[in-house]
């Protein structure tokens, strides 16, 4: 079924979950929940969208009835860490290519596919600070890339020559939507026909447009100094199925791995005597386990051993 005109801002997300169906089914779930959100926003009381969002919400019932075991999908702190892990892993693919002058159309795609990927974590709530200054260093390098290569001219890698207006034509607009929960029944978060589609944004899960992410450009904000989450590395292999360096086609490259050291002091790891956990550490704590099986999942030892470590060393001494 075609996408109507008025959704196209989700056309690049539903792509996204299109390519992604058999490779990592969890991706395609999250981006089309990500898409119907949006699209019920958009428009969703003319007849061709309101057919095309009932379709996708049957999309998400099948899939979700499907994938009823996986963890990712019944519980959203374990969906949050698999889909953050892998546009973070795009991210840093596509950020190494980039700073070793290795511009081709495979990195400008995990680029963009990772600011696509940062637009759909807002599905679980307010986007961090960090990720919303990879989302928009991410689009605008996805564009500027693109367009040089278009035109002949060789990219500066790394923010240098970041211009006010290169996120134009890649920009995706931004709304202040409604929040839907995944853990009902698609079809009941339908509005009916007869009711006001001019609404004002309901309470819940916003998409308001980042200042400054569209024509007017990027926030001045200082690119150099991007802080990768900690334990986030670059993928040996990302699900980009990535070209063997120039010169070196049809030979199989083994992915190097280097495993970091396991701390000795937590090995036998104990509690400390007098060691008083608040309820933030027991959530950070639990993130890191969710990071780390989720990187277990690209078969990422290296990223599973240090945010594993990490909760340990928090949970038996509560400190970081």
């Amino acid at each position: 079924m075609a996408l109507p005109a008025q959704l196209r801002a989700i056309q690049h997300h539903l792509r996204t979950a299109q390519e992604h169906e058999k490779r990592d089914p969890v991706v395609t779930y999250y981006c089309r929940l990500y898409a119907m959100q949006t699209g019920m926003k958009l428009d969703s009381k003319t007849p061709e969208c309101r057919k095309f969002l009932v379709k996708l919400m049957d999309q998400l019932e099948t899939m979700k009835k499907e994938l009823n075991e996986n963890d990712s999908i019944t519980q959203e702190v374990v969906g949050n860490a698999h889909i953050e892990n892998y546009a973070l892993k795009l991210f840093l693919y596509a950020d190494n290519e980039d700073r070793a002058e290795r511009f081709h159309k495979n990195m400008i795609k995990s680029f963009y596919t990772s600011s696509l990927l940062m637009d759909v974590l807002s599905v679980f709530g307010e986007l961090s600070d960090e990720n919303i200054q990879h989302r928009k260093y991410a689009r605008w390098k996805a564009t500027y890339i693109h367009n040089c290569l278009k035109n002949g001219e060789t990219p500066q890698s790394g923010p240098i020559g970041m211009d006010e207006d290169e996120e134009a034509d890649f920009g995706v607009e931004g709304f202040s939507g409604q929040s839907f929960s995944h853990g009902g029944s698609f079809r009941a978060d339908l509005p009916s026909q007869n009711q006001n589609q001019d609404q004002g944004p309901a309470p819940g899960i916003g998409f308001a447009q980042d200042p400054g992410s569209g024509p007017t450009g990027p926030p001045a904000s200082n690119y150099n100094n991007i802080q990768i989450p900690p334990g986030a590395h670059a993928p040996a292999n990302t699900p980009a199925e990535l070209p063997p360096p120039s010169g070196e086609a049809g030979k199989a490259i083994p992915a190097a791995r280097s495993v970091p050291a396991v701390d000795p002091s937590l090995l036998n790891a104990k509690q400390q005597g007098g060691v008083q956990l608040s309820p933030e550490d027991f959530t950070k704590a639990q993130k890191y386990c969710k990071y780390a099986g989720s990187a277990l999942q690209y078969e990422d030892v290296s990223t599973a051993i240090q945010n594993l470590q990490k909760a340990l060393k928090l949970l038996t001494t509560g400190k970081e």
